[in-house]
This record gives C-alpha cells, sequence and structure tokens, in this order.
C-alpha cells in the first residue's frame, strides 16, 4: 500500500498543476473503398462534437480542411518510414517540412505518433523497427525543435499485448522482450519531453475472451455493485477499463516512470461481428463509447483508482466502419457511422449523454454465445469483377471445393455468380477453418445463421 500511496500523491501533485483539456476525439480510418470524401468527413466529426482527431497519417487534405477549426490533430508516421528517418536526421526534417510546416498553426496539430502498435509486430523485419522507434522519435523531435515548434508531442501508441502480465492490475509489467530495450528507453523519452504514453485499451476483448467470468455490464461501465479488489494493491475497481490502465501504470512504474501521463489513443466497442464474436452489437457499443465519454468528461474529474483525479485525453475509435480491414468481421465494424455518413448510433463527445437522451437502441441478441450453423455468403453491393476473381480463388484451392457447382452437378443451377460465388465460399471455409481459414474474401463474403441451401443442393457449414 506504501508504493501505491506513493504513486498517487505524485500523480495527484503532477495532473493538478496543470493537466491537459479533457480532450474525447475520434479515430478518422480510411481503409475502405466506399467512405465519404475528406469534407463530408470533417463535418461528421464536428457532428460528434470531436474535440480532436486523430489520423493514421498527414494526410494534406484533411488538414488543410482542419484548419482554423477548433479540433486537435493528431497525425502519424508510418511504421514503414521509422527505420529510415531513425538514421537520418535530414528525413526527419524532410517529414516535418513536408507533413507539418505547411499546416501548422492553422490546423491545431498537437500530436505527433511514430509508428502505430509498432511493438505488436513479430517479423525478424518488423523487430528492427523495435529497436529504431525511439531513435526515430528523438529524430522527430529534433526537427520539430529546429523550427521552433514546441507545442507537438510526439509519441507512438501501444497496444496491451506490450504487457507480460495484466490481471491482477497490480501485477502489470512488460514483456521481457521488450522491457529493457525498448520500453525503458522509450519511457525515458516520453518523461523527458512531457509526453504521453499512448495507448490502445479495447475492454470488449478481454470480456469476450471470458465472458463466463465476467458479466458485460462490467465491461460497459454499469457494473453497479460488481467490484473487484486488487489482493496486492487493495485497490477496488467498479470497471474493467481502469483495471487495463492501472496495469499500464504499474508496469511504468516498475521501470521507474511512475508520472508519465496516459492519452488513450483508441478505444471502442464493435457494432457488429461474426456470428461468434459475442457482444458485438449496436447496444453495446453505444451504451460502452456514451458512458466512456461520461465518466472522462465528468467535474471533478475521476480518473482511475491508482491515478483519482486525473485527466486522460482519449480518442474512440473510430468514425467509419471500414470494410477493408482483414480479419475477423468485428474489425470492420468499429464506427460510430456507416459508409453512407448515416450514424450507426447517435452519441455526443462532449458529454456523452444519457441514453434517455437518444432513440431507442436495438436489443442486444448476441450477448451469450452463438452455438449453431453458420455458413459463408456472399455480401451485399459487392463488385462483380472481385466477385469473379474470389470465386475463381475459392475453387482453385481444390479438395473439391467447387465440384457441386460444375455444370450438370447439383448447385449448378440457378447459374449466378452470386449463387456460386456463396456456395464457394462456405465450401471454402468449412474445409480449410481448421487450418485458419475465415468468411472475409478482401470484404466479399459475410457470415449467416440462414440456411442458403436450396432443394438438393446443401451449402456446407461450419458448426460454432
Amino acid at each position: 500500500m506504501g508504493f501505491v500511496t506513493v504513486i498517487v500523491f505524485t500523480i495527484i501533485l503532477g495532473y493538478t498543476n496543470g493537466a491537459a483539456s479533457g480532450l474525447i476525439g475520434i479515430n478518422y480510418g480510411q481503409l475502405g473503398n466506399n467512405l465519404p470524401p475528406p469534407y463530408q468527413s470533417i463535418e461528421l466529426v464536428k457532428s460528434v462534437k470531436a474535440g480532436g482527431v486523430k489520423l493514421y497519417d498527414a494526410n494534406p487534405d484533411v488538414l488543410r480542411l482542419l484548419s482554423r477549426t477548433n479540433i486537435e490533430v493528431s497525425i502519424m508516421v508510418s511504421n514503414q518510414e521509422i527505420s529510415s528517418i531513425s538514421s537520418n536526421q535530414t528525413l526527419a526534417d524532410l517529414w516535418v517540412r513536408n507533413n507539418v510546416v505547411p499546416y501548422y498553426p492553422e490546423t491545431r496539430i498537437r500530436y505527433l505518433l511514430v509508428g502505430n502498435e509498432v511493438l505488436s509486430y513479430y517479423l525478424d523485419r518488423d523487430r528492427q523497427s523495435w529497436y529504431d522507434l525511439v531513435p526515430a522519435m528523438h529524430q522527430i523531435t529534433r526537427a520539430l525543435s529546429a523550427r521552433n515548434i514546441r507545442d507537438i508531442k510526439v509519441g507512438t501508441p501501444l497496444a496491451m499485448d506490450v504487457l507480460d502480465s495484466t490481471f491482477p492490475p497490480s501485477s502489470g509489467k512488460f514483456r521481457p522482450d521488450i522491457s529493457d530495450s525498448v520500453m525503458f528507453p522509450l519511457l525515458h523519452f516520453l518523461n523527458s519531453t512531457s509526453s504521453y504514453f499512448f495507448v490502445d485499451v479495447y475492454p470488449y476483448f478481454p470480456w469476450s475472451a471470458d465472458p463466463a467470468n465476467m458479466s458485460v455490464d462490467y465491461a460497459l461501465f454499469r457494473g453497479g455493485n460488481l467490484l473487484y479488489t486488487d489482493p496486492g494493491s487493495g485497490l477496488t475497481y467498479t470497471n474493467l477499463l481502469d483495471q487495463m490502465l492501472d496495469s499500464m501504470i504499474y508496469a511504468m512504474s516498475k521501470l521507474g516512470f511512475p508520472n508519465i501521463p496516459l492519452l488513450i489513443a483508441e478505444t471502442g466497442w464493435p457494432n457488429s461481428g461474426d456470428i461468434d464474436q459475442i457482444g458485438a452489437n449496436i447496444n453495446n457499443a453505444a451504451t460502452y463509447n456514451r458512458n466512456l465519454v461520461k465518466k472522462l468528461t465528468s467535474e471533478p474529474p475521476i480518473g482511475t483508482p491508482v491515478r483519482p483525479g486525473s485527466i486522460i485525453p482519449t480518442f474512440i475509435f473510430s468514425l467509419y466502419d471500414e470494410d477493408q480491414k482483414p480479419g475477423q468481421g468485428t474489425e470492420r465494424h468499429w464506427g460510430v457511422f456507416r459508409p453512407t455518413g448515416e450514424p450507426v448510433y447517435k452519441v455526443d463527445l462532449s458529454s456523452g449523454q444519457s441514453e434517455s437522451d437518444h432513440y431507442q437502441l436495438p436489443a442486444p441478441e448476441n450477448n451469450r454465445p452463438y452455438e449453431g450453423k453458420a455458413w459463408c455468403v456472399v455480401a451485399e453491393g459487392v463488385n462483380m469483377k472481385e466477385l469473379e476473381r474470389a470465386l475463381d480463388y475459392a475453387c482453385d484451392q481444390g479438395k473439391g471445393t467447387c465440384a457441386s457447382i460444375r455444370p450438370g452437378k447439383e448447385c449448378y443451377e440457378p447459374v449466378s455468380v452470386v449463387r456460386h460465388a456463396s456456395y464457394a465460399f462456405s465450401a471454402y471455409w468449412a474445409k480449410f477453418r481448421v487450418t485458419g481459414a475465415n468468411c472475409y474474401f478482401n470484404g466479399l463474403a459475410t457470415q449467416t445463421a440462414e440456411d442458403p441451401s436450396s432443394g438438393s443442393c446443401k451449402f456446407p457449414s461450419v458448426t460454432l
């Protein structure tokens, strides 16, 4: 308890002597082939009263549109640029000259992030960027200083997988492969430049991995009497987000840096997903983000059990559902808006507002695991040429994937690319799921619990 008391005391001192604003912004990703143009997107950012917008690049059109607004902006150096910048000050100067100077200060660039979740990639070529990360951040900082730009914080967003232990929070520590070699110099940099520890934190993932032992209400900030007491610290928790954030604070403290402020670079809840992705629905997504905003904009600030009263600037993920993101279905469904510009649900990022302030949310229908059969069929509104290529790919994988849609076979008629592709997708998924295949096909496919079979044509299925 003495250790915790020291942390809390120093943090309160640090935050009451000049805290950042309680910024709630939104991530503006563009991994979609059907997204509105930048000018419309910035209007949507304004419509949810976002205090900031975080970009995954330094898009000139977006930065120009943000000029002379009150919206704070975060821009990003790509992962691929890190190694070259780390060893070449000229390249760092050039990056700042091309991506900051033309827009600053009319565009309120406040954060410059070097890479994105760099320490979550493990291939040999990726590992080199681990060790180049902090040198690149130093180079970018020098480039900004040379231009007398002092109010842009340099950092790098990291995922929760940089931790070797997260539960209980007081056990938080960094992975041994990065603790001394990467995290210590990174924390030293952040501390010496008065920057933030930027963290991507998603309570959805630990909850959905163990829903039988954790209430969804605890993950959605409506736990009520659901409490957890950390046996190591004696601190009591009322929600999962605080647990995750405090585990990161403990990890930093164990390396000698207890006072670096947190900034949540990404958080949110999926509004949809694959059939077997429990709890991914509009009701939960709206509830999480509304309650998150209310917590983070409370007066006086709430903070976390380790840092009571602290202000945590936050960027919600994300502005849009992005149909080109690979992986499971949830990857493409974090948006506050659909690509049409229609809200998935309403939220006010300046206050959260109560649920009674909004239209009735659809009831959550998948807060318990799905058990049954599922098929993989063609999604709506797909490009037909791309669909034909995907059909050829599924059929070329062998093992009789498309035998039943050959001429004269039971699933050949009706002769339709969509019908044939749906069969091929289902057959491919059923045959190769055990080796890691999913129902995606570059955004052309979606899961369904409705059997698409007809007559003597029986579509293969998977059992979840």
